[in-house]
C-alpha cells in the first residue's frame, strides 16, 4: 500500500482547545462564524471547518431547537452604551483539572474575548483578564 493512502486523523485542537471551544458554544449558543470569529484569537490556526468538526464531535452543531421543533427566534440585543461589556465565566474540565473560561462581549461592537484561567478568585482572575483583554485589543 502507498504511504500516501495511509492517512492519519489529525486533529487541528489540543484537548484543552477542544474544551475552550465546546463551552464557549454551549455557553454562548452563538452561530459557527460568530464562534469563529470570537475564538480566533484564543485558538491559534483556527479554521471554519476544523471548529465545526469539533462541534460535530461533541454533538453541537447543531443549536438546539424548541419544544416545537423550530429554531428559537433570533432576538436582538438591548442597545448599550459604547464600551459596555458582558462578563461572564464557565467552569469547564480540562486534562490539567477544573478551569475557568473566561468570556467578555462588547455589546456594542459584538467583539467577543475568551481566556481560560486555572484560577476563578474573582480580584485577581478578572484583574488579569481584564488586562489580557486589554492588551489584545489594543
Amino acid at each position: 500500500m502507498h504511504a500516501w493512502g495511509l492517512r492519519r486523523f489529525r486533529r487541528c485542537f489540543s484537548a484543552e482547545q477542544e474544551a475552550i471551544a465546546g463551552a464557549f458554544r454551549r455557553h454562548t449558543l452563538l452561530a459557527l462564524d460568530d464562534c469563529l470569529y470570537a475564538l480566533q484569537a484564543t485558538i491559534p490556526h483556527l479554521s471554519r471547518s476544523a471548529l465545526h468538526r469539533c462541534f460535530q464531535r461533541h454533538g453541537i452543531s447543531r443549536l438546539p431547537l424548541n419544544e416545537d421543533g423550530h429554531s428559537p427566534p433570533k432576538k436582538k440585543f438591548k442597545d448599550y452604551p459604547i464600551g459596555y461589556l458582558h462578563v461572564d465565566f464557565a467552569e469547564i474540565q480540562t486534562e490539567e483539572g477544573k478551569q475557568y473560561l473566561f468570556v467578555a462581549i462588547d455589546r456594542t461592537s459584538k467583539v467577543a474575548f475568551a481566556k481560560l484561567h486555572p484560577r476563578a478568585k474573582r480580584v485577581v482572575a478578572l484583574t488579569e483578564f481584564a488586562a489580557n483583554m486589554a492588551w489584545n485589543t489594543a
